[in-house]
């Protein structure tokens, strides 16, 4: 297949990540990839370099816009505590409703569970992408202590580290379990621990 007229390497790279987010890099063929993308082998190659290097691009552009989702919930207007339960219901409701291809949990957490710890790049990037959260919620654990919102004991980064654990968890459980009240239960549990 010809590379289209109009080479838009942003819709290509996005397509690409939606392909491995479905799939994982072992589960993706370059047939699907070229599939996906429109693009020819010999395209796909020249323009990225192979498989690994468009994987490893996939997963910035998941930085750069998914995880950017999330720091504006994070960073959005509001109470500290809404605003993190708006980002942890997102990975109870927006795995199976909307986020990425329907039913495949993260891409990042997907990555971290397949092929990161074979591959430093794949663990550099995976691990961008988790300080960044991990980073934005310590500031939100700040401001919730300096509002009064949040109570929990220990440094904000320890207290960062347990939010994060337990949103990690729910995008994974939320993949396998079919009662979303559990989850939801879970939400209002670690949010009262705060």
């Amino acid at each position: 297949m010809a590379r289209p007229r109009e080479f838009n390497e942003d819709r290509v790279v996005t397509a690409a990540m939606e392909t491995f987010w479905r799939h994982g890099y072992e589960g993706t063929s370059t047939r699907d990839l070229c599939d996906s993308t429109g693009l020819g082998p010999s395209s796909l190659y020249n323009t990225f370099g192979g498989k690994r290097q468009l994987y490893l691009r996939a997963l910035r552009h998941y930085h750069d816009t998914r995880t950017g989702e999330q720091i504006a919930i994070l960073r959005g207007p509001g109470p500290v505590k809404e605003r993190l339960r708006a980002m942890m219901l997102l990975a109870v409701d927006g795995d199976g409703a909307g986020e990425g291809p329907a039913g495949s949990g993260c891409f990042a957490i997907n990555a971290a569970v397949e092929i990161a710890g074979l591959d430093p790049e794949v663990r550099a990037a995976v691990r961008r992408t988790f300080d960044r959260v991990e980073d934005e919620l310590c500031a939100v654990v700040e401001e919730g202590r300096r509002a009064g919102e949040i109570r929990a004991t220990g440094d904000a980064r320890t207290v960062a580290r347990r939010v994060q654990s337990t949103y990690y968890g729910l995008r994974v459980l939320a993949r396998v379990r079919d009662d979303e009240d559990v989850l939801h239960a879970t939400v209002d549990g670690a949010l009262a621990d705060l």
